[in-house]
């Protein structure tokens, strides 16, 4: 378990809330856009990834990774980031946020599951409720930028739309035998990189949303240690 604090930025008041965190899991292969998800599962398999048996998967991380830090260290150069939207259930209802899942690469050739549970999950420290944003769903923007070499480049960028919507994904883990409880959060599939799956040293996710003018941030910097063997 995993206890966090968030702001919810909602369109009636902002407030704190403490949340326990007892399941994280990670939607893979969630899009709704067949041919935007074949092109990322196209740019995995160029590392060396296979194929998903069925898609979406979803994959059970330990809670702790969940969180919102300014820094991460990660074993060697082979890990980067992607932008994801990120849904958590408290009680009777359901907030939206942003994250990263942050995955090592080469170990994602052998075994994906180990891979997203090697590095951390950031996240922004704010959330949105999504009964705010559900009538306009397909409207909000996912986007990441990576500094590499020093550089901070456009690194992922397009709408929501292109992955399943929240209702549709919690019904589908629903049915691989998941129970989208309280306490859970799960990120729910990204965008292609632009320009290819790379490491970088910085890493920044936004989800915008144009219809109520505001948009959910968190960067972070990414700090490699050394692998001796």
């Amino acid at each position: 378990m995993k206890t966090l604090t968030f702001d919810i930025d909602s369109t009636q008041a902002r407030e704190s809330r403490t949340f326990t965190i007892r399941q994280l899991v990670v939607a893979g292969w969630t899009g709704r856009d067949v041919a935007a998800m074949q092109a990322h599962i196209r740019e995995l398999e160029e590392l060396g990834v296979k194929r998903p048996a069925y898609t979406p998967v979803f994959y059970r991380v330990a809670a702790e990774r969940l969180g919102a830090p300014g820094q991460i260290q990660v074993s060697g150069q082979a890990s980067s980031g992607e932008a994801e939207f990120l849904l958590v259930k408290d009680g009777d209802e359901v907030l939206v946020g942003i994250a990263s899942d942050h995955t090592d690469r080469e170990v994602e050739t052998y075994g994906i599951t180990v891979s997203k549970q090697m590095c951390e999950k950031p996240c922004a420290a704010t959330l949105w409720r999504l009964a705010d944003v559900e009538g306009h769903w397909d409207a909000l923007v996912l986007r990441s930028y990576a500094t590499i070499d020093g550089d901070r480049v456009l690194y992922q960028e397009g709408p929501v739309s292109a992955m399943r919507a929240p209702a549709d994904l919690i019904a589908r883990f629903a049915e691989h035998g998941g129970e989208f409880a309280d306490g859970t959060a799960m990120l729910c599939g990204t965008l292609p990189a632009i320009g290819g799956i790379r490491p970088a040293e910085r890493f920044e996710i936004e989800l915008e949303d144009p219809v109520l003018g505001r948009t959910l941030r968190h960067g972070y910097e990414v700090v490699s240690l050394p692998v001796q063997g």
